[in-house]
């Protein structure tokens, strides 16, 4: 790993109607568009999807690295993760996220130190762990004039 802190940098391009390119640098463009629940078209990766996306992404790359030190033996991890957006106060906000894990040992794999590796990833994903982190806008605006 590398010294921290890290940083990941993305730009999002869109006209007044229709989709949003997400990019990245050394990265394959992402299209994104508004979930159907907000009138988008629903056919796209919205940003809701890439954040529920993102916590069952990290929550296997944390398996991954703590299995490893763990000295884990595992043949396959799936993780699929479901986030209940809600209305809080005056907006809205992901008030839930559920993440289900079905994991595959070799056999006579050690079926509780497996279940210990996969709550110490719940507990130290970094996705979730930075969830409420706070959010800075920096704006410039132009005018076509």
């Amino acid at each position: 790993m590398q010294d921290l802190p890290h940083h990941y940098s993305v730009s999002a391009e869109a006209e007044s109607e229709g989709n949003i390119c997400l990019k990245g640098e050394n990265l394959p463009q992402l299209i994104s568009a508004g979930p159907a629940e907000f009138g988008g078209p629903g056919d796209q990766w919205s940003p809701e999807h890439l954040l529920v996306a993102s916590v069952a992404d990290c929550f296997i790359l944390t398996f991954r690295a703590i299995a490893r030190a763990s000295r884990l033996e595992w043949t396959s991890l799936e993780a699929s993760a479901e986030g209940v957006l809600d209305k809080v106060g005056r907006g809205m906000e992901f008030t839930a996220f559920t993440v289900r894990a079905s994991l595959a040992l070799p056999a006579g794999g050690d079926v509780d130190k497996a279940r210990k590796m996969l709550e110490k990833s719940e507990a130290n994903c970094l996705v979730t762990n930075s969830m409420k982190a706070p959010c800075h806008l920096e704006a410039e605006i132009t005018t076509a004039d």
